[in-house]
This record gives structure tokens, sequence and C-alpha cells, in this order.
């Protein structure tokens, strides 16, 4: 894996969205655009996203993110605007499971006894889920499987918000 920038200014309570895609500028502003918009209740919350709007990320894949992205122990998630996000009506980004396989704490039997399958690492989400989705898993509100359950219910698999 060729040698990515550090991922420097990102505030504690940062959500970190990575541009992986650059064929269309019109669709990255538009996601931009609605991930700075206050949510919660009434818009009560206001948008801290940390954006990574660098060419050198042009191009990786998502486990090429999580790679990156691990260097942060304080992240539990991070989404990817990737080409699916730019091609989409809906601009819906993937979250990733920050979660190393081999973490200590991540137990996965209990999911693939009652589910039958190991827990979901991925899913997609309206930018306007991504507050909701980060700001839950920061504080362990809710797991990434709640999440990606609620997204592969939706018709178009995707996360809308709570």
């Amino acid at each position: 894996m060729k040698s990515m920038p550090e991922i420097v200014g990102r505030g504690e309570f940062d959500a970190l969205v990575v541009r992986t895609d650059y064929d269309n500028e019109t669709a990255w502003q538009a996601v931009a655009a609605e991930l700075a918009q206050a949510w919660g209740d009434d818009g009560e919350y206001e948008a801290s996203v940390h954006l990574v709007d660098d060419p050198a990320w042009s191009g990786l894949t998502p486990d090429e993110v999580l790679d990156q992205a691990r260097r942060d122990e304080n992240l539990s998630v991070v989404f990817v605007a990737d080409r699916v996000t730019m091609q989409s009506p809906h601009r819906a980004l993937l979250a990733l499971d920050i979660a190393d396989d081999e973490d200590e704490d991540l137990d996965p039997l209990p999911y693939q006894v009652i589910i039958g399958s190991p827990p979901p690492r991925e899913f997609r989400t309206v930018p306007a889920g991504v507050h909701d989705v980060h700001a839950n898993l920061s504080i362990a509100n809710m797991d990434f499987s709640e999440f990606a359950e609620m997204a592969s219910s939706d018709p178009d698999r995707t996360y809308r918000s709570l």
C-alpha cells in the first residue's frame, strides 16, 4: 500500500469522512453541504465532521481506508465517499466498522449464534445519517450491527436516520 498522509486536525467529536472518488466535484460538493447541516430533532446539534478531501486518497479500497483510520484509537466508524456515493441519488456514504477482527472486545459468537453469520462490518448511510451513527457509536449507545440492520431493512439498503 502506498504511503498516505496522516489524518490531522480531527476534533475529538468529529465524524471522519474520507473522499476516495474524484470524478464528480458537483456530487462531492452536495455531499459536503449535506454533512454540514445541523442535525437532531429540529436541527438542535451542530454538524461536527472532519473531511479528508485530498487526491492522495483517490481510489483507495475500504480496507486501505480502514488501515489508515485505525491509527486513531478514538474512532469507532469511518465514512467513505466513494464512487457509489457520487453516483447514488441519495449520496449514500459507506460506513465502515473500525473494530479490528482480532479486537479483544469484539465477540462475534453471540451474533453468529443468533443471526447465523458474523456481524456486519459495513453499510451505506445518507449524509444526514452520519451524525446519528457517529454520535451513538462514540458513546456506545448503539452497536454498529444495529445500524447495519436498519440499513438492510431499507429498500435501498441505506440507513436514513433515527
